[in-house]
């Protein structure tokens, strides 16, 4: 007998009701999605060590950036800067390997890395207004002259903490990632932003 395994993302239910993007835009709309099963991992290391840094860059194919709130691309992983020794990792696939890779080129050394990517949701946010549908639950000041592509953001929408990145010059395409428990509340209340901002 065989046993088959199925992973569900964390908006499996909603996807049910909602379909596939969780709201389909138009070019006057803003439209949201879910990027299903990324690959994340929490990396907590001392990066004043040239040589630890080296290392995973070797590993990694990308250089932890080290400027708060900077976003440092390389082909496979993408790094978040988080806090002075603590960065997100995030790559397209679950089975890129980053936690294996990290811990083999570390070896040895003090540094931790915790897998996360079952424990987070990944959402797209793109289309003209997207950046007013994330102002209506966010205090930052999102506007491309603060926070510009190749940048980050920590802070709440509504209750829920997120972790911003633009992915455009012009507010209008971003990617946020969320605590799992969190995932459903917070497209709830995009949606109920987007419905407000679109007049129903």
């Amino acid at each position: 007998m065989s046993i088959e395994i199925l992973q569900e993302t964390a908006l499996a239910g909603l996807h049910a009701r909602y379909g596939d993007p969780l709201r389909q835009g138009n070019p006057d709309t803003v439209e949201l999605s879910e990027l299903p099963l990324v690959g994340l991992a929490n990396l907590r290391v001392d990066s004043s060590s040239p040589v630890l840094r080296e290392a995973l860059q070797a590993a990694l194919g990308v250089d932890l950036p080290v400027v708060p709130n900077t976003v440092a691309q390389g082909e496979r992983v993408t790094a978040l800067w988080l806090a002075t020794d603590e960065w997100c990792l995030r790559a397209d696939s679950l089975t890129n390997g980053i936690v294996a890779r990290v811990e083999q080129a570390l070896a040895g050394q003090w540094f931790a890395i915790t897998e996360q990517s079952s424990g987070f949701a990944v959402l797209r946010l793109r289309g003209p207004g997207s950046r007013d549908v994330l102002n209506g639950g966010c205090p930052l000041d999102l506007h491309p002259r603060t926070l510009r592509p190749g940048q980050c953001a920590q802070s709440h929408f509504f209750k829920a903490s997120v972790l911003l990145r633009p992915l455009d010059g012009t507010g209008d395409s971003w990617e946020v990632i969320v605590r799992r428990s969190f995932a459903d509340y917070t497209v709830r209340m995009l949606l109920d932003a987007m419905e407000d901002m679109q007049g129903g």
